[in-house]
């Protein structure tokens, strides 16, 4: 943390794992509150900021995996880092081994495992 605090100070900005860049014009500021507001950006963003690559991209890989399997299945909603499927039953299991690998390896050699969980219901709430 210490660290990406430091670099961010230097550079004024900081990296999602993937490259995408969020400025922090604050992070020098002589005002205690607004430096310290900046600094927990400066923390939180490589975190956040890759887990909202990883879902953007495990969303399209899922989108394009369907078109190009031609399955009636399609992706609904996106809550957070959940994703929401009106799935064709025939294709229950197709589409679960497919959500399953495009989201573990949305992001190729993470040295954390990427634990993806699934629930089944005629609603978001059955689901879980």
């Amino acid at each position: 943390m210490d660290t990406t605090v430091n670099s961010a100070r230097e550079t004024g900005y900081v990296k999602t794992l993937l490259g995408r860049r969020r400025n922090l014009r604050d992070i020098n500021s002589r005002n205690s509150l607004t430096a310290s507001n900046a600094e927990r950006v400066a923390i939180n963003t490589p975190i956040q900021g890759t887990a909202a690559d990883m879902i953007k991209i495990a969303m399209i890989d899922i989108h394009n995996e369907f078109k190009q399997q031609k399955l009636k299945s399609v992706m609904v909603l996106q809550v957070h880092d959940e994703l929401v499927f009106d799935v064709y039953k025939p294709e229950l299991e197709q589409v679960k081994s497919i959500i399953s690998s495009k989201m573990q390896n949305a992001i190729p050699d993470l040295k954390v495992p990427i634990l993806v969980e699934m629930g089944i219901g005629h609603n978001w709430l059955e689901a879980h």
